[in-house]
């Protein structure tokens, strides 16, 4: 009996260390501590009580109090973001039963949400995680003209409540040779024809709207859950991520968007650079292709600059892991950082890209991003500078739970 009771009592313990809900007083010392919401501080400290950041400054200004758990870093940052993935959707086996970002039935599917088919426990989101990225904007992949919904996550929790920040993020539409299915009835094969049937799709939706409107609580339109979520795009109230390189793509995903009054998204955009000015008239941001992506087909005119070259023209970017359809189908962030400090971002920049304008972007800067006093206590720590090859992530805090402190 006595037996019983210990592992009972022990079970409830681990339920409360590692439980996504439940947060241990911790605090963070750090010889520079990036808020990313002003000037670095040098020997700083951060608090965090009860999943929130209580306190943050130099450590001769802020009071640890007795009994909190104390982690070291040479370096502190905020949870590093990643702006698009498909993590948790595309698994890590590559196998049939756990690749789920993509759904080939229809080529116009707004109505496939991103949160019914997120794994929290696959391997890829622990990953990643092991790396500082502690929020992930995932979803459906590129492929299909419409291929489903995206959602934003912490990379931490057992279910979708414990992880959900967002649960319908954005629309994520494709214009490129990826989402053409040559001879396939249902799919369009040039790009023509793949305009004319998302446009099409729209004034359906704008009709469908209309009738919603007008009818009487008794005559109202059969439900259509597609036209409902083009409805809310054409609303304004969901965003239309569009994946597109080519710039005669990047173009068509413009006048779309203007003809429509949506908001919308660019995402890859390899040839970006080609149509600055367009894009900054527009008032779009643009999540920026991996570098690691191979510069083949649409993309072989990528750059490493471009991200420079778009974030000092003056337009809203953050950089992604993106998706490829080979193993291990997730990239890390904080690399593809590195590799655009290293190519027309300064340090700050870059850090930016994957912190606090990842958030912007991604609307989700009242929660993440920075270390601020009442933001999540989500924070990356590491070794020495971060985009250097010879560092490691030494360990990972979401919502004041040490999650990760493998030396990676």
């Amino acid at each position: 009996m006595n037996t019983r009771l210990i592992l009972i009592a022990n079970a409830l313990i681990g339920l409360c260390l590692f439980s996504p809900t439940a947060s241990a007083q911790v605090a963070v010392r750090g010889q520079t501590v990036y808020t990313m919401s002003g000037d670095s501080i040098a020997n700083g400290v951060v608090v965090i009580v009860n999943g929130k950041i209580s306190q943050v400054g130099p450590a001769n200004s802020v009071t640890i109090p007795a009994g909190y758990r104390v982690l070291d870093a040479k370096v502190v940052t905020p949870g590093l973001i990643d702006a698009h993935a498909t993590v948790g959707l595309s698994g890590i086996l590559n196998y049939k039963h756990d690749q789920d970002q993509l759904e080939h039935s229809a080529p116009i599917q707004p109505e496939l949400r991103a949160i019914d088919a997120y794994n929290t426990q696959d391997e890829l989101v622990t990953w990643i995680r092991t790396f500082g990225v502690t929020t992930v904007h995932t979803g459906h992949a590129p492929g299909e003209t419409i291929s489903g919904q995206t959602m934003i996550a912490k990379t931490f929790g057992n279910t979708i409540d414990d992880v959900t920040l967002v649960e319908s993020a954005m629309v994520a539409a494709t214009l490129s040779p990826s989402a053409l299915k040559k001879g396939k009835p249902k799919s369009p094969g040039t790009r023509g024809k793949q305009m004319a049937i998302l446009r099409a799709k729209f004034i359906k939706a704008q009709e469908y709207k209309n009738k919603l409107a007008k009818a009487e609580d008794d005559k109202k339109p059969d439900r259509d859950l597609s036209l409902e979520t083009l409805a809310l795009v054409l609303d304004r109230k969901m965003r239309l991520l569009i994946t597109a390189d080519r710039a005669q793509d990047i173009a068509s995903a413009l006048r779309l968007a203007k003809e429509f009054n949506i908001d919308i998204v660019l995402d890859s955009a390899a040839e970006a650079y080609l149509l600055i000015d367009e894009i900054k008239a527009a008032n779009v941001p643009v999540i920026v292709h991996p570098a690691m992506y191979r510069a083949v087909g649409d993309r072989k005119n990528q750059s490493f600059e471009t991200a420079g070259m778009l974030k000092h023209a003056g337009i809203s970017i953050a950089l992604q892991s993106g998706f490829e359809s080979y193993v291990p189908k997730v990239r890390v962030v904080l690399f593809e950082a590195a590799i655009a400090a290293a190519n027309g971002l300064t340090f700050d920049e870059a850090l930016a890209s994957i912190t606090i304008d990842a958030a912007k972007l991604l609307r989700v800067d009242n929660r993440v991003g920075s270390i601020e006093i009442g933001k999540d206590g989500d924070l990356a720590l590491y070794d020495g500078d971060p985009f250097e090859y010879t560092s490691h992530c030494i360990g990972t805090i979401i919502n004041g739970q040490v999650v990760s402190e493998k030396k990676r």
